[in-house]
């Protein structure tokens, strides 16, 4: 056997000894208990290989288990949005309502987009175009909209009709499904967010 053969069997010998002594199996005083380790999975905060402390990321729900296109083209993970209250609003760009309520949407957003997400899914036979019109009419670029004129994510929350909010808590439990008015949204989000 060469040299440097014989010297990484010696370290990986040496290393498999000092992990039998650190688990203790092997070595050491054979009447000495081993303390029983945790079976719990780790809390929301452990330590990095560094020293310091990381995030684990949120557990997705089934509810925020899909993607979509967005009307600028890209694809949304609704993985995203674990962790924090989430505000679906379903909207299409041919709808009054819908215009009618963007500006109420746009700012129960900036008042609590640091807690709580929002997310436009538009539909309903609007097209791409008109959809990208609709957003950048009401100034509303600064959370995703969802182009779901396929209707998988309506469906997938059981929406028929449009101007429809659905609300999900924190763990992604569907919360309120419905139309709101802009009181009643602005006191829901707040709600959330506290």
């Amino acid at each position: 056997m060469s040299r440097v053969r014989l010297r990484c069997l010696a370290v990986a010998l040496a290393v498999a000894m000092l992990a039998g002594c650190a688990t203790g199996t092997g070595g050491g005083d054979p009447g000495a208990s081993t303390p029983p380790t945790s079976t719990a999975p780790p809390g929301p905060a452990t330590t990095s290989p560094l020293g310091g402390p990381t995030s684990q990321p949120p557990a997705v729900p089934d509810t925020l288990a899909f993607t979509a296109p967005t009307v600028g083209g890209g694809r949304f993970d609704a993985a995203t949005l674990a962790g924090k209250p989430a505000v679906l609003w379903f909207w299409a760009a041919w709808c009054p309502r819908c215009r009618a309520k963007a500006d109420n949407v746009k700012a129960t957003h900036a008042t609590h987009a640091d807690k709580v997400n929002f997310v436009g899914v538009a539909g309903l036979g609007s097209g791409t175009g008109a959809m990208e019109r609709f957003v950048a009419d009401h100034g509303l670029a600064a959370f995703p909209h969802l182009a779901d004129d396929d209707g998988v994510v309506w469906r997938r929350f059981g929406v028929t009709e449009q101007e429809f909010f659905v609300i999900l808590d924190a763990t992604g439990k569907v919360v309120h499904k419905g139309p709101l008015s802009d009181d009643e949204l602005s006191q829901r989000v707040s709600s959330l967010a506290s």
